[in-house]
């Protein structure tokens, strides 16, 4: 497999030399700039550098929002979301994935204190590409999102991260993702013995003031 185009990406460091590392992934139709804005609202000790890293996906066409050209992870065939999935373009975005945290690597943080994160179409490609990743990190963190080829998920996890972290969050008037769709999500990855925080919030498919808490709670836990 060719080498994926490294992404460009929106940054923000909490500190000077970053020990650790969040790389965010926004969801469909956004862009890096999506999440930046939470960065200060976290409210992480000052004593915890961190460098956040939002990249954008690649423009392509969205079959589901008449083939319009969009930022897209991979291309959303129909509303069912899993009924029939775009297989190729997950796999390619999971390695643009993994090439972000190769440069991580490469910048001085080991995998074990990177968390990876997405919102949506991010989220999924999270927890797609967090079970099958071969060293172990130090979180996965999914809002308002799913699993994707859920029926393979056993059969190519990594016994890597294992143990690693998850937490998932979700709005319980969600008309995008359905809370049973996320709920299957959070059910399969409990039944292969995964670690799963699991927060539901009054909310559609957004972000509210309760869930940055919860999050910055666990990005502590899992990087202090």
């Amino acid at each position: 497999m060719t080498t994926p185009t490294l992404l460009d990406c929106v940054e923000h460091e909490t500190g000077q030399q970053p020990t650790h590392s969040v790389i965010w992934l926004h969801g469909l139709g956004a862009d890096g700039h999506d999440f930046a804005p939470i960065v200060p609202e976290l409210r992480l000790p000052a004593s915890l550098a961190v460098r956040f890293v939002f990249p954008h996906a690649s423009i392509q066409p969205v079959t589901i929002n008449g083939g319009m050209a969009m930022r897209s992870w991979y291309d959303i065939l129909t509303p069912n979301l899993v009924k029939r999935e775009d297989e190729v373009g997950i796999r390619v975005s999971e390695q643009a994935v993994q090439a972000l945290i190769a440069r991580e690597n490469a910048r001085g943080v080991p995998s074990s204190r990177i968390v990876l994160a997405g919102f949506s179409q991010g989220c999924a490609m999270t927890l797609h590409t967090g079970i099958r990743f071969r060293e172990k990190l130090a979180g996965l963190m999914g809002l308002s999102g799913y699993l994707p080829l859920i029926d393979m998920a056993a059969q190519e996890r990594h016994s890597a991260n294992a143990t690693t972290p998850i937490f998932l969050a979700h709005g319980t008037h969600d008309p995008v993702v359905t809370l049973e769709r996320a709920e299957a999500s959070r059910a399969k990855l409990v039944d292969l013995g995964y670690v799963v925080q699991w927060h539901t919030y009054p909310m559609p498919h957004s972000v509210c003031a309760q869930e940055i808490d919860d999050i910055s709670s666990f990005l502590q836990s899992v990087l202090l």
